[in-house]
């Protein structure tokens, strides 16, 4: 059972990485958003269980209709548009964030291992690109992985500074 504490930092979560792709560059097939971002926080602050509880409402809210998907879309058609596989990487992107957090505290160590939590971002994301548009994987890897990879090493190092900052106001001890 959760507590109340938990399902509102759950909820916030939730919440931010919806703010994330409203904060959306028009790139395509896949645009850039900061969503990534609040999905590696989201594991740092909450660990493996909580971080990956918060990607799977904000995919269930967008699933069922609610606008939070980039550029206020949502519906579960997105998750069978060409981003699909990267929303849907979220969820094991948190867990494995989380975990690398909850086992390391080295900050060398937890930036790999935020590196590391991209990558089922990217994997799912891009072969499902790939699928979605008919296009050869080494195409999808061109336009679906290549350019967003120093924003994410960016972020990683944004989700670095901030995590301890943030647990220590938010006074956590998940």
């Amino acid at each position: 059972m959760l507590k109340s504490k938990e399902v509102s930092l759950v909820a916030l979560f939730s919440a931010l990485t919806a703010v994330g792709g409203f904060i959306s560059i028009p790139f395509y097939p896949v645009p850039l958003t900061l969503q990534v971002f609040f999905v590696l926080l989201s594991g740092a602050i909450l660990g493996k269980k909580l971080g990956a509880l918060s990607q799977m409402v904000y995919l269930g809210l967008g699933i069922i209709g609610a606008p939070v998907f980039h550029n206020f879309t949502g519906g579960i058609g997105i998750l069978f548009g060409p981003t699909g596989g990267f929303l849907l990487g979220f969820v094991p992107g948190a867990y494995i964030s989380g975990l690398l957090y909850e086992r390391f505290n080295k900050d060398l160590i937890r930036f790999f291992g935020l590196i590391t939590s991209l990558a089922p971002i990217y994997f799912i994301g891009i072969l499902w690109l790939s699928f979605i548009t008919t296009i050869p994987i080494e195409k999808a890897i061109l336009v679906g992985g290549i350019p967003f990879i120093p924003g994410d090493i960016v972020k990683s190092i944004m989700t670095l500074l901030i995590e301890k900052k943030a647990k220590k106001y938010l006074k956590l001890n998940l």
